[in-house]
């Protein structure tokens, strides 16, 4: 009797272990399930969610962060002038830069450690967009967008008359606004779908459509730029309003917006947006007259019914000198001398941005600019004068678009490629510039050891493009470590 006693209690000791486990085991599954369904929802922190996402699909190159601070308030050891120009005459010496050259390094401070020729004008290429990027930053309200507008005239009973009206916005997209980027930001799909929206809510179905262009008058091009703009690829002069820079047979609008490609340019850039517009607005069910040939007009009477904008001004800077682009160049020329009362040319612009960079105490002497952005030749400065703006650009925060516009060499813009040494990832800020007859770069230089340098080397008729241009990249990949 006592051992079926014992062994019946052990069964059922066995038995309510079996069910406290399995009970245990409920409670969990129903604590995890509960809690996934309430991540689900979004109702407590986790990785799980139905709500849709978004993916910026900007290359890799793009998605770094801003690199160390630029302020001059950690000064450092004191750099040692010799180890400067030790390394200036390594770079004199190389074979195949020829005689055609200059460059000079500082500190941030303005004391000329070493420089070669600094006297000397020559061609600077697309450096020269530096200069117009300081100016405009001066000038232009950099938080400020570029609108597109759509202008209702409704005075006449029988037809209702929109005019697209543009303010200087050469990155429109086809499609909805796009957020994650620049160019596109503003979307023509998006401005139609207001449009018609607004159209509807007075009993408006049918419309005619008109397009104005005439922000930046009928003198639109640098005088000689076709020299070299083969094609139109590297330049589109500056309209009131455009799709993708104008860019035609682009392949992928959708994945890389923001990269710089060189393609043809459609024959009219804002007739090109009108009859983009007009497609989105029939989509969106209303009726357009003669929506593949809009007319031009010269004035948008009525009122304003549906806008758009732009990126601010800021972020269009920074594509402008990441991705070397004339076209930008020359729209912040244009826009600078309107916002001074400047003649409303290519000469306008050149003047507006000269006159400022006096104002702001800038060294012009012996510059010349055919245009804005570098690309005309003709154009000729001395390195002090782009040393002098980034010494500018890092002492006065107003010109803080500047200096981050700026391609990081190894990671970002046109110096993506331009890596000397992995140690320096991060700490050398530069624009670059590139014709047949000109190898250039200026910007700036963190230090290992605190404080930053400020540099400009420019290279005309070099015997050796390629041994040129590694030339620059080992003189200033190895700055940092001065």
């Amino acid at each position: 009797m006592g051992d079926r006693h014992q062994l019946r209690m052990t069964r059922r000791r066995r038995i309510k272990r079996r069910w406290r486990v399995a009970l245990a085991m409920l409670v969990a599954v129903i604590l995890v399930v509960g809690y996934a369904g309430m991540d689900l929802a979004d109702l407590v922190p986790g990785p799980l969610t139905l709500a849709k996402t978004s993916h910026s699909s900007a290359p890799p190159a793009v998605m770094v962060g801003d690199p160390p601070t630029l302020a001059a308030d950690k000064p450092g050891s004191a750099v040692d002038a010799g180890q400067v120009q030790q390394l200036v005459d390594a770079f004199a010496s190389a074979p195949g830069l020829g005689n055609g050259y200059s460059l000079v390094v500082r500190q941030a401070d303005g004391r000329v450690l070493a420089q070669k020729n600094a006297d000397q004008a020559r061609q600077p290429a697309s450096t020269m967009k530096t200069l117009t990027a300081a100016a405009a930053a001066s000038v232009l309200d950099m938080s400020s967008q570029l609108d597109t507008e759509v202008v209702l005239d409704s005075s006449t009973p029988s037809q209702a008359t929109l005019t697209l009206r543009g303010h200087g916005d050469m990155l429109l997209g086809a499609g909805k606004d796009d957020p994650l980027h620049v160019n596109g930001r503003a979307g023509l799909g998006t401005l139609a779908e207001k449009t018609a929206q607004a159209l509807r809510q007075q009993g408006i179905d049918r419309v005619a459509l008109a397009y104005q262009d005439t922000l930046f008058g009928d003198d639109r091009e640098p005088e000689g730029i076709a020299e070299n703009n083969p094609d139109g690829i590297y330049f589109q002069v500056p309209v009131s309003m455009a799709v993708d820079e104008a860019r035609q047979g682009r392949t992928e609008p959708v994945a890389y917006p923001d990269a710089g490609v060189y393609l043809p340019r459609v024959e009219n850039p804002a007739e090109a947006a009108a009859v983009s517009f007009a497609s989105s607005l029939m989509e969106s069910g209303i009726q357009v007259d003669h929506a593949q040939g809009p007319e031009r007009a010269d004035h948008a009477q009525g009122r304003v019914l549906a806008r758009i904008r732009s990126a601010r001004l800021s972020e269009i800077m920074s594509l402008m000198l990441r991705n070397s682009d004339n076209s930008l160049a020359e729209l912040f020329g244009r826009l600078t001398a309107l916002a001074l009362g400047m003649p409303n040319s290519p000469a306008g612009a050149v003047k507006a941005v000269t006159s400022t960079l006096n104002k702001l105490g800038v060294d012009t002497a012996g510059l010349n600019m055919a245009d804005c952005s570098g690309l005309t030749p003709g154009s000729v400065l001395r390195v002090g004068t782009l040393a002098d703006v980034q010494q500018l650009a890092l002492a006065d925060k107003g010109l803080t678009p500047l200096v981050k516009g700026l391609s990081v060499v190894g990671l970002t813009g046109t110096a993506a490629s331009r890596k000397v040494d992995d140690q320096a990832d991060g700490l050398i800020r530069v624009k670059t510039g590139t014709l047949d007859q000109v190898t250039s770069l200026t910007g700036n230089v963190i230090r290992r050891s605190g404080g930053v340098l400020v540099f400009a080397v420019v290279i005309n008729d070099s015997e050796d493009v390629a041994a040129a241009r590694q030339a620059v990249d080992t003189l200033v990949g190895s700055l940092d470590r001065i």
